[in-house]
């Protein structure tokens, strides 16, 4: 029994089509933030960039908020941010 060679490119096409959208989903999952590793304690919540040196970040480390500037001529650390749970 012979395959055709145009069955197979059409296969490993279709093969590589689903591949890549897998990929991309599990990308787009990470990134939307609903499919977290586990064990991860840094994140970036937010950046927001200033001017076109300096740039404004909002991390959280172990269920704590902290904003950073960087950029310019020294990056500085502006201050932890009070738990939601505090502030209210």
């Amino acid at each position: 029994m012979t395959i055709d060679s145009g069955l197979w490119l059409q296969a490993a096409g279709a093969l590589a089509a689903i591949l890549l959208l897998l990929a991309l989903g599990a990308r787009g999952l990470r990134w939307g933030g609903l499919a977290t590793r586990p064990g991860r304690r840094l994140a970036v919540q937010e950046v927001l960039a200033l001017d076109s040196r300096r740039r404004l970040l909002l991390l959280r480390c172990d269920g704590r908020e902290v904003l950073l500037l960087t950029g310019g001529g020294q990056d500085a650390l502006l201050g932890w941010l009070p738990n939601r749970d505090d502030a209210a």
